[in-house]
């Protein structure tokens, strides 16, 4: 009834157990979402850090970080990601100062002129049954001991500890992809929560990444089962207050049929709490 894809990233794992109706709209119908301050906030930090990283360890400092800001500022404005959210100049501005805090917050995380990237923006994959699993690694780097680290940035607020694995899920799967691509299991995943000024790390196992293709292919066959039938479950929660497609799902009198044809090109919603 529907078409199989044919790749998966962390966030698509995530998105089909976190809601497989929501899934279906996104990844299978590929339904316009509305845009986010948050998430353009996200690509702005992350554009600066990436360029800053470009730089000579020496050179990484707050005041270079400063000068690539207004670089990466008029990258993201342009972007179809930023006028999907239709912000007006003042909320544009604030939107930009809250950038540039978060960007000098990240000086105070960690220190990067001790960092030797490998990687950034890197993008990996690797093959898995029928299908291809991949993924963008904001930075790989080596350690002292040179042993690959993967860190991974985040512009929201850090999870409380009861879901502080859920959350290194994502970076686990990056760690397959690089022991899959470089022959090397990372020696640690990190999760840097810049807003938080707080860092999140694990020690990837050869048995936390043999369960990882595992559990993958094992929400892919669910995804197939559910593309042949047509049957996506809903998952009801808190954040269904944000869900851009709850018009159209069956918990709120909706139907998922007259999704295609009723979603419109671009539209706004409010920020979600994550």
């Amino acid at each position: 009834m529907f078409p199989v894809p044919t790749s998966l990233s962390p966030s698509r794992v995530s998105a089909f157990t976190d809601c497989p109706m929501a899934f279906r709209f996104s990844s299978i119908e590929r339904l316009p979402e509305p845009g986010s301050v948050h998430t353009v906030k996200g690509t702005l930090v992350h554009r600066v850090l990436e360029l800053l990283f470009q730089h000579p360890s020496a050179e990484r400092t707050p005041q270079r970080a400063a000068e690539l800001f207004p670089q990466a500022w008029d990258e993201v404005r342009t972007s179809d990601e930023f006028v999907r959210i239709g912000l007006a100049a003042p909320q544009a501005d604030a939107l930009a100062a809250e950038g540039r805090t978060l960007v000098d917050r990240y000086f105070t995380v960690e220190d990067p002129t001790t960092i030797e990237p490998v990687g950034l923006e890197l993008m990996l994959e690797a093959p898995l049954g029928g299908i291809t699993l991949r993924g963008i690694i904001d930075r790989l780097e080596r350690a002292p001991d040179g042993t690959l680290v993967v860190t991974d940035y985040k512009t929201g607020r850090s999870p409380s500890p009861s879901q502080e694995q859920k959350r290194l899920a994502g970076v686990h799967f990056y760690a397959w992809l690089v022991q899959q691509a470089m022959g090397e299991r990372p020696s640690s995943v990190r999760l840097v929560y810049v807003a938080d000024r707080k860092v999140i790390a694990t020690a990837p196992t050869e048995q936390s990444l043999s369960f990882l293709p595992k559990r993958t292919a094992a929400v892919f066959s669910a995804i197939e089962k559910a593309c042949t039938t047509g049957q996506f479950r809903t998952s009801p929660g808190p954040l269904c207050n944000y869900c851009a497609f709850r018009q159209w799902c069956p918990e709120f009198g909706g139907d998922p049929d007259k999704a295609a044809a009723e979603a419109p090109v671009v539209y706004a919603l409010p920020q979600s709490p994550a």
